[in-house]
């Protein structure tokens, strides 16, 4: 068997394990890429980017739909397999084409490819054809999606983030299992794209806020456009004529018994390292069986081995696994000096629409007694009533104390956009009375944010 030495091995080529390429590569020629599978970045080819072309499309059709309105009636036809043409065009040429790019200019003797599985500490096998030995390990070799027992025995014929942009045409009906960012995105564009959609929730959650209002306001909120099944679990799921036939019992005990031609499996992802032999590494790992690391570092414990991106099973997001691959390479390089790195105030966002963000820190992880909350409903903006779009509600966190803003919720057109605004405010450390001083242009969508922060205010004083 073929063995190769090197001081840095880095396994997976996405987001995160090139950048931690980049910056040991300044370095040091002796540092090898392994990858296994498709090249091309989950973001790019699977995630974030093919996602929003489809609720580009979606949110089109719909916007046709709700023209009535303001005087614009609108006659049009959804062409599926147009829809999906133009997505695996624009994906190909605009997202992973850039990506292919630049690791087709990454010299061949840097890279390896095959399924890497731990030997000790130090060895990793590739492939069964290679002995990798490296000084230090980056593990950043991303995730896939989790499938449920339940599903097991199909999972290779039903759909997931990782397959479902594959079609060629839209189905005539889409079952969508999970209520988190995936599933709410995907299974809110399919809708929009006039396929019969139905999603199911496991624990009644939907989305990321832990306010409980909030959580409320959005199952209310979507349910008014979507068939939304919020808790229950799946029983049973055989292949029939026509698709799959899925029987599912709800949190009141009412078994629902339907046939979907297709059926998304949108609830969550898992870290590849689970198929790795993770057990031989010598590392000390946590609950889920994943290696405990500092945040700070992304080192796995004491061992020369770090850890970054969708591998945690932590923070999936295209920024942070960005952030996390540079901390690991920094950490790997000062080994065994520790180097901390700086980490970025927490922030996400759904693109469903009404649109879903939450910056800094979230109600669960505050103290009641020591916090403000200012609540404003979309409602109230004047930008909002123009665009005749009343639904949602803003939460901003402040502490009692010294007024400084800590986070925020935020449901309703335009999210996005506040919550870029107000997690630089938190980044800066800025208190509601100073945010407030920030000039908000009228009309705008941002008013709302900021009666947001007048009424925190107001408490305040």
């Amino acid at each position: 068997m073929e063995t190769r030495n090197v001081e840095y091995a880095i396994l997976g080529v996405g987001t995160s394990g090139l950048g931690a390429f980049s910056r040991i590569r300044k370095q040091t020629d002796s540092v090898l890429l392994i990858q296994h599978g498709p090249y091309g970045t989950t973001c790019a080819r699977v995630g974030c980017m093919p996602s929003k072309m489809l609720i580009a499309a979606a949110d089109l059709a719909h916007a046709i739909d709700e023209g009535a309105y303001f005087g614009i009636n609108g006659q049009y036809e959804v062409d599926g397999k147009r829809v999906f043409e133009r997505l695996k065009e624009d994906r190909a040429e605009k997202f992973v084409g850039g990506v292919l790019k630049y690791v087709n200019s990454i010299p061949d003797q840097f890279k390896l490819e095959g399924k890497a599985k731990f030997v000790d500490q130090h060895t990793l096998e590739v492939d069964g054809k290679v002995l990798v030995k490296a000084e230090k390990i980056i593990l950043a070799c991303g995730s896939t999606p989790y499938v449920s027992p339940v599903f097991q025995s199909l999972c290779h014929e039903l759909d997931s983030s990782d397959t479902i942009f594959e079609l060629d045409d839209l189905p005539k009906s889409l079952a969508v299992v999970g209520l988190g960012v995936i599933a709410l995105e995907l299974g809110q564009a399919f809708h929009r794209l006039g396929v019969d959609t139905t999603l199911y929730g496991r624990s009644g959650r939907i989305g990321s806020f832990s306010h409980p209002d909030m959580q409320k306001d959005v199952l209310r909120t979507l349910q008014q456009e979507l068939n939304i099944i919020p808790q229950g679990d799946f029983t049973h799921a055989r292949k029939v004529s026509g698709g799959y036939e899925l029987t599912y019992v709800t949190s009141e005990g009412e078994s629902i018994i339907k046939t979907y031609e297709r059926v998304l499996i949108a609830s969550g992802r898992s870290s590849n390292l689970r198929s790795m032999d993770l057990e031989k590494a010598d590392l000390t790992l946590d609950s889920r069986g994943l290696p405990q690391y500092d945040p700070l570092t992304m080192q796995c414990g004491d061992a020369p081995v770090f850890i970054a991106g969708d591998a945690t099973e932590d923070l999936p997001l295209w920024h942070e696994a960005y952030i996390e691959g540079r901390i690991a390479a920094d950490s790997a390089i000062h080994f065994p000096t520790r180097k901390e790195g700086t980490r970025a105030t927490p922030l996400g966002i759904y693109f469903t629409d009404p649109q879903m963000a939450s910056v800094g820190k979230i109600y669960s992880d505050l103290d009641p007694e020591q916090t403000v909350i200012g609540r404003a409903k979309m409602g109230q903006g004047p930008r909002h009533e123009i665009y005749n779009d009343h639904r949602g509600m803003i939460q901003v966190y402040a502490e009692k104390k010294t007024g400084t803003l800590l986070g925020a919720e935020i449901f309703g057109r335009g999210a996005e956009h506040m919550a870029q605004t107000l997690v630089l405010a938190i980044e800066h450390e800025m208190s509601v009375s100073e945010i407030l001083q920030m000039p908000v242009y009228h009309p705008s969508l941002e008013e709302v944010m900021k009666t947001a922060l007048n009424k925190a205010l107001f408490q305040l004083k």
